[in-house]
């Protein structure tokens, strides 16, 4: 199978293959969104199938609940749920203290409500996601449609004070309109290029009037799980890397 894939699909794939390893009969797992997530949830479905393992999942975005259901998962909410034992998802990036960005597939929302009532998060990525320094990678962040242009003006004025390389803004677009979330909101990408205080930098964009949740995840992952496309799989723990 992997032999049609390109290498960063690979590389996808390899990770997600581990991580769905963790999976056991009888839990409640948060499902991620986003290319690598997708290959989760296929892997999860073919053990769902092959190998009877039961077990619940909690999407985090509609496509993500789509996939599942067709791969014959059984879906519920998190209201249903109620707390969940392991999230497995993506990211855009992420350091050596496991901080990432999230938010490229603009399931940010969603995706951190879920990873926050777990007990443990796994993120699968490939060798590309690692960085030294967050922000090469835009920022998202969550924004109301009511008063817009005056939430981004905000943004502007308070990254002045923060310790950034850029101060770029953007509203995402698709095709002609703005961007659509599953919950009705917008998203402005922040192009940074370099977070120097992520901390600070999610505390700041949080308390601004119009801003729903940002795409930082600040102490909430456990594990990385890299894939390369070798067919290699390394482990980032909190305190430590190991192959």
């Amino acid at each position: 199978m992997t032999g049609d894939l390109s290498p960063a699909d690979k590389a996808k794939f390899v990770a997600a293959n581990r991580a769905a390893d963790h999976v056991e009969d009888g839990m409640q797992v948060g499902l991620g969104t986003g290319s690598t997530a997708a290959w989760l949830v296929k892997r999860l479905g073919e053990r769902v199938r092959d190998e009877g393992l039961t077990f619940r999942g909690v999407p985090t975005s509609t496509r993500t609940a789509t996939q599942a259901r067709e791969e014959g998962i059984e879906v519920i909410s998190l209201d249903q749920a109620g707390w969940l034992d392991l999230t497995i998802d993506g990211a855009d990036e992420f350091d050596s203290e496991l901080t990432l960005i999230k938010g490229g597939g603009g399931a940010h929302l969603q995706e951190k409500i879920v990873a926050k009532a777990s007990d443990r998060m796994i993120v699968i990525a490939d060798a590309a996601k690692e960085v030294a320094t967050l922000g090469a990678f835009p920022l998202p962040v969550e924004v109301i449609p009511f008063g817009l242009n005056s939430t981004k003006k905000l943004i502007e004025e308070a990254l002045v004070a923060l310790d950034v390389q850029g101060r770029t803004t953007a509203l995402r677009m698709n095709g002609d309109a703005p961007f659509v979330t599953d919950e009705g909101n917008h998203i402005i990408d922040l192009h940074l290029q370099r977070i120097g205080d992520a901390r600070a930098m999610s505390l700041m964009l949080n308390q601004l009037p119009g801003v729903v949740e940002n795409g930082l995840f600040i102490e909430m992952c456990d594990l990385v799980i890299v894939g390369h496309a070798d067919g290699r799989v390394d482990l980032h723990h909190v305190t430590k890397a190991s192959v």
